[in-house]
Parts: C-alpha cells; structure tokens; sequence
C-alpha cells in the first residue's frame, strides 16, 4: 500500500472551475478503491460546499504565519480531506483564483505559496499527523512551489507533477521571489527563475520526479513551440520522465442507464429509447420536435481554445441543412452575442443557453446524435468521453486527449468495430464543415450508425483504469 498525498488547488464536489477538480475529486477515490491510503489536500476556501465543517487538527507555522490543519472528507467515500486554513488568504468571496468580480486575486502568489509551504511541512511529517507519504502527487502551477521546497530535503517523498494545462503558469516578477521568502538555492535558470520572473510551474517541470499530462498525445504537443509556451525546450529535455495518462470519468454521474437528469435511462441494448431523451430536449429548449433531425449538441467554454469560431464560421452553411443546433455555454462576450443573434435569426434550426445547468448538460449529452468539440488544443477533455457513453458521436479535432479517446469512422475502423466518432485534422472551417457532412452521411444509415453508438458505448473511461496507471508509476518512481 502506498501513502499518497495529493495536493490541488481545487476539488470536486467541494470547489470546481475546471478539469483539475474533477481529477481531484475522483483519481483520489478510485486510488483508495485500489487500497491505496491517499489524503488530499486543499486550501480551506470559503466557498467550499458540500462537505462537513473540517474539524482542527494542528496549527503549522511557516513563513511567520500560524496556518491551521482541518480535516473533512470527500462526499460519499472515506477520502479524508486536509484544508488549509488561513483566513486572511482563503477566507473570501470569489473562487480559488478570482474575486466575485472575476478579478485576479491581486495576492495570488502569496496564496499558493504559503499553500505549497504547508503541503511541503504535511509532506516531510512536520505537522503533528503521525503520517507520511510515500508519494507527493501536484497538480498545476498553484502546486509548483511543493517539488522545489522538497528537493532541499533530505529522506524526502517521491514527487509527481501532473500538467492539466500548459496555458497557466503561475509567472510572477522577480522580486516575488524575495517578497515571497524563498530559498536562495532556487533561484537560477534551471529553477525557479524563468526570464528573469518568478514560475512557479517550473517548480514542477524542473524538480519533480515524473511529469505527467492528462493524454499521451498531450505530453508529445507540449514539447513543441506550439502547445509548450515557453517550456517547450525544458519539457523536451525531461522526455524520459515525461508521460502522459488519460483522465476517466465519473461513471456513476455519466451513465445514460442511471443517469436521472435526463428525460429515460437507455444502454446499448436499448438504443430505441434514446430518442425520447432528443424528442425532450427539443422540447425544453423549443426547438421543432422531430425524431429524425440531426441535432449537434456543444457544452463549452465560449473560447478560441474551445475552436468556437469554426463552429460560427460554419453556422450560416449548416442553417441551410437539415439539421438542428443546441448550445450550453459561457465565454467571450462577442461570441456569445453573436451566437444569440443565430438563434434569434433561426429559432426552428438553432438554441444557445448562456451559462451552465447541470440538467441540460445531460439531457444534451442523451439527446443529441452528434457533439461538437473542434478544439484548437485540449489537454485531456471529458465530454467527448461522456459523449461516447451517452452514444452521441464527436465530431473533434485531432489534437490532445481528443485524438486518443476517439477514433475516427473510417472504412477500416468500421469494419474492425473500433469507429466511435469523427476526426479532423486542420483547426479550419472548411475541414469541421466536411466532417459534419461525412457525419450526416453515416447518420442517414441507421444500422450502421447504431453499430458506431455501440462502440462508442462499450469504451472503458473509468477511472478505475487511469488509477492503475497511475498506481504503477508511483511504484516505478
């Protein structure tokens, strides 16, 4: 059995506003399930929900600061959870990066430093618990700092940093180095230092043990100049300890067979009953009900990451087909306005809900015959996984965990069962634009593209697989 501590910045169901928390809500649960003894780690934010009130366990001084341990648990499991309390930096109104006003935390670096401090201290058994990991597993540049301040100790624990996002960096002037109190040691080219500014992701780059990323094609891109930003030269150095493990998903949430936010449960076996869930979703969002339409569904972030201006760039052709289009989503203001101004220009073929319900996200994602996910770069992903479990086809680019979780309906793949989706090459209007066509095509033969809603449906996404990957690596390490 090994001790694992995993330190992230945010964890479902307690604080969410991205991928990380989804991982942090579930790899955890699933290690544990493997008999692991795994404790996470988190600043005590306040607002956290979801959970009992931590109870205290100890007070830790570091940097001239009295920070308190609480300990809680992660909903439903027997995860324990160590929330970081210091009031003065946690306890605010906003989420774990911004205000309420979706203002950067003017303070952030001074956060998530006295936050690696105590994951550092927890780490080396500095604070009064009795307990040691094995393994120090970080996520992202909040957690950077910890593999650094753990490299000047000696009978230390094995380090992983896992890449959720190569865009964030955690970058701060150079005098933050000193404003923050860091050792000396660190600060040069091969550390902490990054042009001359203070990163806290090269933390993780540089002195960790292993790096991960959240897909295999992921962790070849961000050596590149393209998806490396900056890093690139860095990464490709530590290619040798350098891999990169798909995220599952929660299959207890995302199962059309239990799933009770949509209109009826349905399995591969009873695909008939699939569309009951499309006929209910016209409905809700007063589209024309008709069985046999095509309906596109996309949930996402309203960003160019997300390649949301092919699908707009694409809108006026696909108004002039036989097909319906349904939206969930938030973003960039001028995308959003001009996607309202399509839905009011045609009510019958297109819907676009700004925001985000957790209702609708499913009811799409069983409704739907096809899900559009044209993303420029995509660490990992996860609706393209909760599609093909749903059996509503992707249609995505060949980038990231995108390219490795779908694969492409091609004579060949067909013929071998292993077709669950559509892929495309070039971040172009005109190569989604074939795609959706090549799409329609199949969808027209609805023996065969049952038969793709079957592969799709019978893929392992669990989770229970990517914790036996993980699992062997923290051995290996």
């Amino acid at each position: 059995m090994k001790k694992i501590l995993f330190a992230s910045s945010e964890t479902h169901p307690l604080i969410k506003t991205g991928g990380l928390a989804d991982v942090a809500g579930s790899l955890p649960i699933a290690l544990t399930s493997l008999g692991q003894d795994v404790r996470v780690i988190m600043p005590n934010y306040q607002s956290i929900r979801n959970c009992e009130a931590g109870r205290y366990l100890c007070t830790v001084r570091v940097n001239n600061c009295d920070v308190n341990l609480l300990e809680t648990h992660l909903p439903n499991s027997n995860v324990i959870v160590w929330l970081v309390d210091y009031p003065a930096f946690f306890n605010h109104p906003g989420n774990p990066y911004t205000d309420e006003n979706g203002i950067p935390w003017h303070d952030i670096g001074d956060r998530f430093a006295l936050f690696c401090r105590i994951v550092a201290e927890v780490a080396m058994n500095r604070a009064y618990l009795d307990w040691k990991p094995d393994v120090v597993h970080c996520n992202d540049w909040q957690t950077g700092l910890v593999p650094a301040l753990l490299s000047l100790e000696e009978h230390r624990p094995a380090t992983v940093f896992t890449i959720h996002n190569m865009a964030y960096q955690g970058v701060f002037p150079s005098n933050a180095h000193t404003l923050l109190n860091l050792p000396g040691q660190l600060w040069h080219p091969d550390g902490l230092e990054y042009h001359g500014m203070l990163s806290f992701i090269k933390g993780g780059l540089s002195y960790s043990d292993w790096i991960t990323t959240v897909s295999p094609t992921y962790a070849q891109e961000i050596q590149t100049p393209e998806f490396g930003y900056g890093l690139e030269g860095l990464l490709a150095h530590r290619q040798h300890t350098l891999s990169g493990i798909i995220n599952g998903i929660n299959d207890s949430v995302w199962n059309p067979e239990t799933d009770p936010h949509i209109a009826r449960n349905y399995s591969s076996k009873t695909l008939g009953k699939k569309v009951d869930n499309k006929t209910a979703l016209q409905e809700k969002l007063g589209l024309p009900i008709d069985p046999e339409l095509p309906l596109f569904g996309l949930i996402g972030r309203l960003v160019d990451q997300k390649g949301i201006d092919l699908v707009l760039n694409c809108l006026k052709e696909m108004t002039g087909m036989p097909l319906q289009f349904a939206l969930l989503g938030s973003g960039d203001n001028s995308i959003q306005l001009r996607l309202q101004d399509f839905a009011r220009l045609y009510p019958d073929k297109i819907s676009i809900t700004i925001g985000y319900d957790e209702n609708l996200a499913h009811l799409i994602e069983a409704g739907s015959d096809m899900f559009l996910m044209p993303s420029r770069f995509e660490p990992c992903g996860l609706n393209q996984m909760y599609s093909q479990r749903y059996g509503t086809l992707p249609i995505v680019r060949k980038t990231g965990g995108l390219a490795d979780t779908v694969v492409d309906a091609l004579p060949d793949t067909i013929k071998n069962g292993s077709a669950s989706g559509f892929v495309f090459k070039e971040a172009a209007p005109g190569a989604l634009m074939e795609t959706i066509k090549r799409a329609l095509v199949l969808h027209a033969n609805q023996p065969l593209w049952e038969e793709l809603q079957r592969n799709a449906m019978s893929k392992d996404f669990s989770w229970e697989n990517s914790a036996n990957q993980y699992l062997a690596l923290y051995r290996e390490i």
